[in-house]
C-alpha cells in the first residue's frame, strides 16, 4: 500500500535556524560514498547524502518512465553512474547542471515506479543532509496519470524572449544565424579524457560568432551562453523566436563504429542515409528524454500538411546551404569526412520554415580530429570555412529567390 503517491514535491529541509543559514551559504557537495540506489522488495530506494540542506523537487515522467530530482544546487563530483544504477530497476542515471544555479538527477526506470515517500533530513550539528526517496511499483495507467513535468518559474527556464526583428528583409538586411552549441548541463555529450563535447562546442560557437560579427552582415544568437541544459524542443523554439534565417547545430561526437573521421554536415531526413548517421541521431536525440518532450508526436494531421508546404521551399534551400558549408570548410583545409554530406532524423533540425543543418566539425573518437579540435588555429580555419559557406550560400540564395519571384 502506497503511503503517499506524488508526482511533485518541493522541499525545504526542516532544521534549526543556525543550520539553515549554514545550509544555504554555498554549493552543496554530494557524499558519493554514501549515496546509492538500492532495490527493495516492491521497488527502489534512492539515498543521497549532501554536505548541506538545499531546496529540492521531484517528479516522474512517462514514455519512458523516469524519476527527476532537481536541486539548488549540488556538486556531483565523485558520483558515478554505476552507483545510481540497478540492473533490474534503474537502467541509466544522468546528473549535472540543469541551468545556472540548479542541478538535476535523472533515473531511467525499468517500469512504472511511483513515489511513495520522500524526505530530506538535516543534521542540526553538522548541517549535513540525508535525502531518501522510495518508489513502489504501480500499474502503468496509474503511473501515467501521476507523471508530468511541473511548471514553476523559480526552477525552470523562462520562455524564450522575442528578439527585435529587422523590418527590412531585402538583400542588405543582416543574415540572422542561430548557433546551437550541442548538449550542455546535465547532458555532456561525448567525453574523451578531460575533453567534453558540451564545453568544446560552446567554445567553438563563441569563436564562430565572433568571426561572423567581425565579418559584418550577420546577426548571431546562441541557444545557450553557458553550461546549462536546453531541450531539443526549446532549441527549435529559440530559433523561431529569434526570427532565424539559418539554424546551425554544432557537435563533435564520438563514434567507435566505422572509425569516423573529419567534418560532416547533416540535413533532416525521415531515414538516416547511413548507419553512422542513425547512431548519431540516437545520441543527439537522447538528451530530449530529460525534458520529457518527443517532437515526433507533436504534429497533428492539419499541422503536418502546413509543415509539408513550408518544407517544399525550405528543403532545397537547406540542401544548398549544406553543400555550401561543406565546400567552405573543405577550402579552408578541413579535413572533411569521405562522405561529408549526410542526412538523418535529428529532432533539432525539424523547423519546417528555417534552413537547418547539423555540423559535426570532427569526432572526439578520432585521434586526429581530437588533436585538431584542441587547436585554436585549426578551429579558426573551420569557423572561417563556415563563414565563407554562409556568404556564398546567401549570395546564391538571393539570386535564386529573385528568379522565383519573377
Amino acid at each position: 500500500m502506497l503511503l503517499v503517491v506524488a508526482s511533485f514535491i518541493l522541499g525545504v529541509p526542516a532544521t534549526s535556524s543556525t543550520a539553515l543559514a549554514q545550509g544555504f551559504s554555498g554549493l552543496a557537495r554530494v557524499d558519493a560514498e554514501n549515496s546509492r540506489v538500492t532495490e527493495q522488495t516492491d521497488g527502489i530506494e534512492v539515498e543521497l547524502n549532501l554536505s548541506q540542506g538545499v531546496p529540492y523537487r521531484l517528479f516522474t515522467l512517462d514514455g519512458p518512465p523516469r524519476l527527476v530530482l532537481d536541486f539548488q544546487e549540488v556538486d556531483w563530483t565523485g558520483l558515478t553512474m554505476d552507483q545510481m544504477s540497478v540492473p533490474d530497476a534503474v537502467l541509466r542515471a544522468q546528473f549535472g547542471a540543469y541551468l545556472p544555479g540548479w542541478s538535476r538527477l535523472v533515473l531511467d526506470l525499468n517500469g512504472p515506479l511511483a513515489v511513495s515517500k520522500a524526505g530530506l533530513d538535516v543534521d542540526q550539528d553538522t548541517g549535513g543532509a540525508h535525502l531518501v526517496v522510495r518508489l513502489e511499483r504501480v500499474p502503468a495507467e496509474d503511473f501515467a496519470k501521476l507523471s508530468g513535468a511541473p511548471r514553476d518559474p523559480r526552477w525552470d527556464l523562462p520562455e524564450p524572449a522575442d528578439l527585435p526583428k529587422s523590418d527590412q528583409k531585402g538583400p542588405d538586411a543582416p543574415l540572422r544565424i542561430v548557433l546551437d552549441p550541442g548538449h550542455g548541463g546535465i547532458d555532456p555529450g561525448a567525453e574523451v579524457g578531460d575533453i567534453i563535447e558540451k564545453h568544446m562546442m560552446l567554445t567553438f560557437a563563441r569563436e564562430l560568432s565572433d568571426i561572423l560579427f567581425r565579418t559584418g552582415g550577420f546577426e548571431v544568437v546562441l541557444t545557450r551562453e553557458a553550461d546549462h541544459f536546453v531541450s531539443l524542443e526549446r532549441r527549435v523554439a529559440l530559433a523561431h523566436r529569434a526570427g532565424a534565417d539559418v539554424f546551425i547545430s554544432l557537435h563533435a561526437d564520438s563514434l567507435a563504429e566505422g572509425l569516423a573521421h573529419g567534418a560532416t554536415v547533416h540535413v533532416l531526413a525521415e531515414e538516416a542515409s547511413d548507419v553512422a548517421s542513425a547512431k548519431l541521431a540516437e545520441r543527439h536525440d537522447r538528451g530530449d528524454l530529460l525534458s520529457g518532450v518527443d517532437l515526433s508526436r507533436t504534429d497533428d494531421q492539419v499541422t503536418d500538411v502546413l509543415l509539408d508546404l513550408a518544407r517544399q521551399e525550405t528543403q532545397p534551400r537547406t540542401g544548398a546551404l549544406a553543400q555550401s558549408l561543406v565546400d567552405g570548410m573543405a577550402q579552408t583545409g578541413g579535413p572533411m569526412n569521405r562522405r561529408p554530406l549526410r542526412a538523418a532524423a535529428f529532432s533539432v533540425l525539424k523547423a519546417a520554415d528555417i534552413p537547418s543543418v547539423l555540423i559535426e566539425i570532427g569526432f572526439l573518437s578520432s585521434p586526429r580530429d581530437l588533436e585538431n579540435l584542441q587547436n585554436a588555429d585549426w578551429r579558426k580555419k573551420m569557423a572561417e570555412g563556415i563563414r565563407n559557406g554562409l556568404v556564398e550560400w546567401r549570395k546564391a540564395d538571393l539570386e535564386r529567390r529573385a528568379l522565383v519571384r519573377q
